[in-house]
């Protein structure tokens, strides 16, 4: 196993261990979603992502309300929309 490899494995569990904190710091956030640093800071200006500055300048993110943001324009596989027709079309058939 070459260094690169080791370098990787490391980098993922690093991101294994930063789901199981309540609280991100920007730097986590940004390894945690996989967003670069400099759009996740354009996001938390405009005001998209949820957040927290508590002190006026660090910035936080509890991890609930950054996964329900992640997962908030959640698109449905074409199984389940098949699914869906099926049954409106027994229902109303």
């Amino acid at each position: 196993m070459d260094i690169t490899e080791i370098h990787e494995k490391l980098d993922r569990i690093e991101s294994l261990l930063l789901g199981t904190k309540q609280v991100l710091t920007f730097d986590e956030a940004s390894t945690y979603t996989g967003i670069s640093r400099s759009y996740l800071y354009k996001l938390t200006s405009a005001g998209i992502v949820p957040h927290s500055k508590p002190n006026g300048k660090l910035i936080f993110f509890d991890i609930n309300r950054l996964n329900e943001w992640l997962i908030q324009n959640n698109r449905k596989s074409k199984s389940e929309i098949k699914d869906e027709a099926l049954s409106y079309v027994l229902r109303k058939g």
